[in-house]
This record gives C-alpha cells, sequence and structure tokens, in this order.
C-alpha cells in the first residue's frame, strides 16, 4: 500500500492546450484533482515531478498547479512520449530513491501510457490516478486505463492515494487534506 515515505508524485503534461482540448467537464475535474493532489502531496512533504510535452507549442504546466508548486516549480521539458526516454529525466527520478510513483495527466494513451509501462518495466509500484487523466477521445481514454492495468498498474482515484497517503484520521494533516475534498 502506499506509505508518503517511498512516494513520489509526476504529473506528466497538464499544460495550457492540452488541457484546452478536453471537454469542458474533463479539464474542471483535471485542474481541479491536480490542486488536490499536488496540495496534499506538498503538505505530507512528496516531491513532485512536472513534465511537460515540447512547452513551445503546447504552452507551460497550468497556472494552478505552478502556483502550488511555486518555487518547487521546476518542469523537466521532453519531446519523448515515454519521460524515461528524456535524457536526464530517468537519472533524476532515481535519485529521489522512490518506488512508487503516482501518476496522472495528459493524454492518458500517450505520455501516461508509455510512462508508465517503463517505469513498471523498471520495478517501480505505479498508481495511474484516473479521475486527473484524460485523452482527447474517450476511447482512447478507456483504452489506455485498460492496457495500464493489464500491464501492472494500480488504477486509483484521488481519493485513495489520499486517505492511502493518510492512514487514519489521526494523521497530522488529516483535517487539511479533508477539507480540499470536501
Amino acid at each position: 500500500m502506499l506509505n508518503t515515505l517511498d512516494s513520489l508524485v509526476l504529473i506528466i503534461d497538464i499544460q495550457d492546450k492540452l488541457t484546452r482540448m478536453l471537454d469542458e467537464n474533463i479539464c474542471r475535474q483535471i485542474i481541479e484533482n491536480s490542486q488536490k493532489l499536488v496540495s496534499s502531496a506538498k503538505a505530507l512533504g512528496i516531491h513532485t515531478i512536472v513534465t511537460e510535452q515540447y512547452p513551445q507549442g503546447l504552452g507551460q504546466t497550468i497556472q494552478e498547479i505552478k502556483d502550488i508548486l511555486a518555487q518547487d516549480y521546476i518542469p523537466f521539458e521532453k519531446t519523448a512520449f515515454n519521460a524515461l526516454l528524456e535524457n536526464g529525466f530517468y537519472g533524476n527520478l532515481k535519485n529521489h530513491n522512490k518506488k512508487q510513483i503516482v501518476i496522472c495527466g495528459i493524454e492518458s494513451h500517450i505520455c501516461v501510457l508509455q510512462t508508465a509501462v517503463a517505469l513498471l518495466k523498471e520495478g517501480y509500484e505505479v498508481y495511474v490516478v484516473k479521475d486527473i487523466c484524460a485523452s482527447r477521445k474517450k476511447s482512447e481514454f478507456k483504452c489506455a486505463m485498460e492496457l495500464l492495468r493489464q500491464c501492472g498498474a494500480k488504477i486509483c482515484s484521488l481519493e485513495i492515494i489520499l486517505f492511502g497517503w493518510l492512514k487514519g484520521a489521526k494523521n497530522p494533516n488529516f483535517k487539511q487534506i479533508q477539507a480540499l475534498i470536501k
């Protein structure tokens, strides 16, 4: 199960132009839930890595995430769909010495899928936050989630992740994180 000492959050390409390509309701869900995830991770001392796919064309990470991360916002620019193929990314990830990767982002069937499968092959426990993942087409999203499950990723919701980290109501961050999801 999830452990704050072993976890790292990986936000894949939740960028300006990519979010605008999504259905309005899905876009709003991605923005709100990613804010909750990043805020909770920060409160619990869990590091967040952010990737940006070709930011010159697709824009930067959405402002809502950048604002929460503040000085910790150091995006890893990439052109490879699998972030592990990008020069320096895997070494940076390994330096954090975590075995549980909580991953989310856009597009589920491309960058999230390829990165998550590569992480699984490297021996990581991969937790895909389904309600913070999206693809432009619903059929691609569904296919990605099924394939990720078949490959061994744990498909979760935001609340499963948050309460998995908290373990119980006596956690000193419980009220702060509970307030985010009410």
